[in-house]
């Protein structure tokens, strides 16, 4: 791509979004922090489920400073719920990094960036690019898409040579222009709101008379569909043991999936990380079944009401209310277990007043008089 082209290409993209950009909270700001934060939260979720946590997150945290000053557990209970926690074990790690070598500041060079844990090549062009008006390039996978389909690259654009050959391009095209982080952004917003991967709206794409895919009519085919691992069926039990209102609860271990999150203790043998001190349960009942998803797992997980047969050992363990259950850090199934507890108490409570709810009493009529 010439330099003109890619002036003239950037042109048309940067035009385009400042006309039909969506308004998204991290787009009022150029803090670095603030990019950041909604960087990482949009990494493999989409931007309606992020919104939300986002304004959270930043309401709890509403500074670097305030990240790195808390405790690890408070961050992942803010974080509850949004799925793939390392990203806010790396979040809290690189904001103490920060504070401790940026004096608190956050960093303006690339090595520097991508010296933090989790900041990759994408997240640090995205954070310097938007932030600091830098010329870096971004590739995620809607720019990825965009770009494959621009030139019709035909090999694996996830291939060594099909991926630097995407990157010489974004980096030929934010570097033709004043206003890197529009132009970066415009890329994102146009791969996640036009240039879809099915059904793309060719029609009002700003790039849709230089789309090489589009002129040889394989705008869907581009790029090759990527080849996802086939999803496995997974059976589960959980217990709900009850004591004064509170329900004991567990801490998972060092595992590798959803380390250091309270969940309730599992029902037999399948309870994921070994735990010499896991007590022994007793069902007492199924309450509900739900179906729960972790990437690949699709997971039916039955609700049971059970009892303790030992008491639990070591600080793993935690009697906690359904209040402050909502408050730890926790995976989305806790949510949904307290959910179906909270619908069995109403329906438990409505047979209660249905039986206990007095009949009417039957008034007996005087007998009638007759006229004689």
């Amino acid at each position: 791509m010439t330099a003109p082209q890619a002036a003239h290409l950037s042109r048309s993209l940067i035009t385009w979004y400042r006309r039909h950009r969506r308004a998204l909270p991290w787009r009022r700001s150029r803090d670095p922090y603030r990019i950041w934060i909604s960087e990482v939260m949009l990494q493999q979720t989409t931007v309606k489920a992020v919104i939300p946590y986002y304004r959270r997150f930043l309401r709890r945290f509403p500074t670097l400073g305030a990240l790195a000053r808390a405790r690890l557990e408070t961050v992942l209970a803010a974080w509850s719920g949004l799925g793939y926690y390392r990203r806010a074990r790396h979040l809290h790690a690189a904001a103490r990094r920060i504070v401790e070598a940026h004096a608190g500041r956050f960093p303006r060079r690339a090595a520097d960036i991508l010296a933090l844990p989790g900041i990759g090549r994408y997240t640090a062009g995205a954070i310097l690019s938007i932030a600091f008006g830098q010329r870096e390039p971004v590739l995620d996978g809607n720019v990825e898409r965009v770009l494959s389909r621009l030139v019709l690259l035909r090999t694996d654009p996830r291939a060594a040579a099909g991926r630097e050959r995407l990157w010489s391009l974004a980096r030929a095209l934010v570097g033709a222009t004043a206003s890197p982080g529009d132009l970066n952004q415009s890329l994102m917003e146009l791969g996640a709101t036009l240039c879809t991967p099915l059904d793309p709206a060719c029609a009002v794409c700003p790039l849709t008379r230089r789309c090489a895919a589009r002129a040889a009519g394989m705008q869907e085919s581009v790029p090759a569909p990527r080849r996802r691992r086939p999803p496995i069926m997974v059976r589960s039990s959980v217990a709900l043991v009850a004591r004064h209102g509170r329900y004991l609860m567990r801490r998972r271990q060092d595992t590798g999936l959803m380390d250091g999150l309270w969940e309730f203790p599992a029902l037999g043998a399948n309870g994921g990380d070994d735990n010499i001190d896991r007590p022994r349960l007793r069902s007492l009942g199924r309450l509900a079944t739900l179906r729960h998803s972790i990437t690949y797992r699709r997971i039916v997980v039955e609700v049971h009401r059970a009892r303790l047969l030992s008491e639990p050992r070591g600080a793993g363990y935690r009697w906690v209310t359904p209040a402050a259950a909502r408050r730890l850090p926790v995976s989305s199934l806790v949510p949904k277990v307290l959910e179906a507890l909270r619908d069995d108490a109403g329906r438990r409570g409505r047979v209660t007043a249905g039986a206990l709810r007095p009949r009417r009493a039957v008034q007996r009529r005087a007998p009638r008089r007759v006229r004689v």
